[in-house]
């Protein structure tokens, strides 16, 4: 028998691949523990809840519930619980400014479904009047838009003395929002006004 003296170094590393294939996983030297592994896995794959579907109805309940708390708030002129934007103080300044004061705009449109509905009426019988309704009607929109002309003018040189430039910007959409509060009846408004009467001018 011929002597092989890379035999016993060979039968060496056979031994120990074999001992260290062996082992338990996670246990070698060099191998992550596994807790270790188990951490890293979860980092890479967050947790997704198994019901998706009853996660996204907790989820949509949860803002119904938000919203009807909202809405509640507006009817009820409780400003803390109001949408964050309703709650900033140049919006609620406006609000109790245009409710303090008479618009001649608040009344436009009942007026002009009055004045339409007339005109038609009148129209089947005297057709003539028809015409001096509708001039009537647009008389009272050009005084409407005067009055909120009028409004606004007052009304910004008031928010740049009371909350700065900033108040009246265009991002802040601040003329939009005074206008189309103008426009709506008093009792129609949302958020309601802070009072019942007016007159009562905010400080």
């Amino acid at each position: 028998m011929t002597w092989n003296p890379l035999k016993r170094k060979n039968d060496a590393d056979n031994a120990a691949q074999v001992a260290f294939d062996s082992e338990p996983e996670g246990t070698g030297k060099g191998r992550p523990t596994p807790k270790r592994k188990q951490a890293e896995a979860e980092n890479l794959h967050p947790i997704v809840p198994k019901d998706r579907k009853a996660s996204r109805k907790v989820e949509r309940e949860k803002l119904r519930v938000r919203q009807d708390s909202e809405y509640q708030a507006m009817r009820t002129g409780d400003v803390n619980h109001m949408p964050k934007a309703e709650r900033l103080a140049s919006r609620v300044y406006v609000r109790d400014y245009i409710d303090a004061r008479w618009n001649i705009a608040e009344f436009f449109v009942p007026i002009a479904f009055i004045i339409l509905l007339g005109s038609f009426i009148v129209s089947s019988f005297y057709p003539v009047l028809s015409v001096p309704l509708l001039i009537l009607m647009y008389v009272y929109l050009f005084a409407s838009v005067i009055d909120i002309a009028i409004m606004w003018r007052g009304l910004k040189r008031k928010l740049i003395a009371k909350f700065g430039e900033q108040s009246v910007a265009k991002g802040s959409r601040m003329a939009s929002y005074a206008w189309s509060r103008t426009l709506q009846m008093r009792r129609w408004r949302m958020p309601r006004p802070s009072s019942k009467k007016h007159g009562n001018w905010p400080k």
